[in-house]
């Protein structure tokens, strides 16, 4: 519990951009999701290290990669580049996503 704790102050919750209740209203549940969406992909889809990673290392290493998005054949395409170290983290990442079931409904 207090890990998502101190995660969550790292992804903005308890910053409150506006004196408007409606508004912070709005940014803490921007934030409880990103918290949701951080924890979900570190035991769905990451293993090791970045599984318990803090936010700043995620975001250096996986979300802000030197990659290229490509469109061929109605087909969507993830060019990373090679140089790129955490390559594999990311592919496994994905390919274990693309491997989740779907949600019924």
């Amino acid at each position: 519990m207090e890990d998502r704790i101190r995660t969550g102050k790292d992804t903005g919750f308890g910053r409150f951009p506006s004196r408007v209740f409606a508004i912070n209203q709005a940014g803490l549940q921007l934030a409880l999701t990103g918290i949701d969406l951080l924890a979900w992909t570190q035991t769905l889809l990451l293993d090791g290290d970045l599984a318990k990673a803090e936010p700043k290392k995620l975001r250096y290493r996986l979300l802000h990669v030197a990659a290229r998005i490509t469109r061929t054949a109605r087909r969507t395409h993830l060019a990373i580049a090679e140089h790129w170290p955490w390559t594999d983290a990311l592919v496994t990442a994905f390919t274990r996503l693309a491997a989740l079931p779907r949600p019924a409904g």
